[in-house]
């Protein structure tokens, strides 16, 4: 049954008992998660295949989805992730020359529920008022239970607050992109141990067209599991859930910076930062999601447009530099804030070589204005390795 010819009833529930009603598409059946809503106008393919996004409902503020269809080149992990899926107007076919089937096909082929027909400004002003909070989509036989029973279902659920998730979306084997795969002529430059807690394609192809060999390691992985890959750098990826209940990954990270091997993280990446360093983390109204979120570096002023998906942010001073909670680390200052709310975007340690941001370079399929950090974190791994040849040499 294509978007288009379905009729089935449907039906997302919130939390708080607010109703909104449409018609199915994907799959029938039930799809519980936390409501949050994405602002980007492009990239629903980009979108829905983000770890990130585990055990959410995704309400895309675009009005037209599937216009482009899916393909297999732009998914950026092995499978959808989005708990459930909520549109206005899907397309009626898709039309695109790299189109491989429809959005409503795919969605129906790996069992997502989603509902279309719904008025989703109305949902996302909703969600901006209240925060984001549990729902469920329903559609076909499961929207025609009694809505008194469909919320308390909703109601019953976990919350994200307090979820452990990257173990969830991690691979279980690790795997290493090389250099040579991905356009660069020549030996690789570095070699980077990834931390996978829900990264995504198009991160290690970023580093490898850069001449960086990316060994991916799985979200359990212990420092001897970094080590015997021989890293000139460690890199942890963005992920869904709470950062607060990443402790396996903070002692990972605190036992590479006590080892002063470079560090670069992006989003949960930054979070586990932040917590490492001593920080504490907390959960937002209703999160950064989208395409078009405007950061601004402090150091140089510059006004970067970015591509974000996090519900959590770290509780760090925008003051001057300070010396971190915990002090071993040194000084450490926060980079880059949001200038929609002064959310810290970024932090930089002054003693130690290691970095981070809340939102996503890699930036599938947009924007590219922030592709400079990688050649940053290689910059580090330079200076790092200089430094460490140059020591040898006294040594000798």
């Amino acid at each position: 049954m294509s978007a288009q010819t379905n009729t089935e009833p449907a039906v997302l529930v919130l939390e708080d008992g607010r109703v909104f009603r449409g018609t199915g598409y994907g799959a029938l059946g039930t799809a519980l998660g936390e409501a949050v809503f994405a602002t980007g106008m492009t990239g629903y393919q980009e979108t829905i295949t983000d770890p990130s996004y585990a055990r959410q409902l995704v309400v895309q503020t675009a009005p037209h989805i599937g216009n482009t269809g899916v393909n297999r080149a732009d998914a950026e992990s092995r499978r959808i992730w989005v708990a459930g899926y909520i549109v206005r107007d899907a397309a009626r076919r898709p039309s695109n020359w790299r189109s491989e089937r429809s959005l409503d096909e795919e969605l129906a082929e790996q069992g997502i529920v989603g509902i279309q027909g719904v008025d989703t400004r109305a949902v996302t002003r909703h969600l901006r008022e209240r925060g984001a909070m549990k729902a469920g989509v329903f559609s076909g036989d499961d929207a025609r239970r009694p809505e008194d029973r469909l919320l308390e279902e909703v109601r019953a659920q976990a919350p994200m607050a307090g979820s452990r998730l990257a173990e969830e979306v991690s691979v279980d084997t690790a795997y290493t992109v090389e250099p040579a795969d991905r356009g660069w002529a020549g030996e690789p430059l570095f070699t980077v141990a990834a931390i996978d807690l829900g990264i995504k394609a198009m991160t290690p192809h970023r580093l490898a067209e850069r001449g960086v060999r990316v060994h991916v390691l799985p979200a359990t992985s212990t420092i001897d599991d970094v080590l015997a890959v021989g890293p000139d750098g460690v890199f942890m990826s963005n992920g869904p859930g709470d950062p607060a209940t990443a402790d396996t990954q903070v002692h990972l990270l605190r036992e590479v910076l006590d080892r002063g091997v470079p560090f670069f993280g992006i989003c949960f990446g930054n979070q586990i930062l932040g917590r490492a360093l001593g920080f504490g983390t907390y959960k937002l109204r209703y999160g950064h999601r989208g395409i078009n979120q405007p950061v601004m570096d402090r150091a140089t002023g510059k006004v970067e447009i970015t591509s974000q998906n996090h519900g959590f942010a770290v509780d760090a001073p925008r003051g001057d530099a300070e010396t971190a909670p915990e002090a071993r680390f040194g000084r450490v200052e926060v980079s880059h804030v949001s200038l929609n709310d002064d959310v810290v975007e970024g932090l930089r340690c002054l003693d130690i070589p290691a970095f981070s941001v809340q939102y996503h370079p890699e930036a599938a399929s947009g924007p590219h204005d922030s592709a400079y950090l990688f050649d940053r974190f290689i910059d580090v791994m330079a200076r790092a390795k200089s430094g460490a040849a140059s020591d040898s040499k006294e040594e000798k």
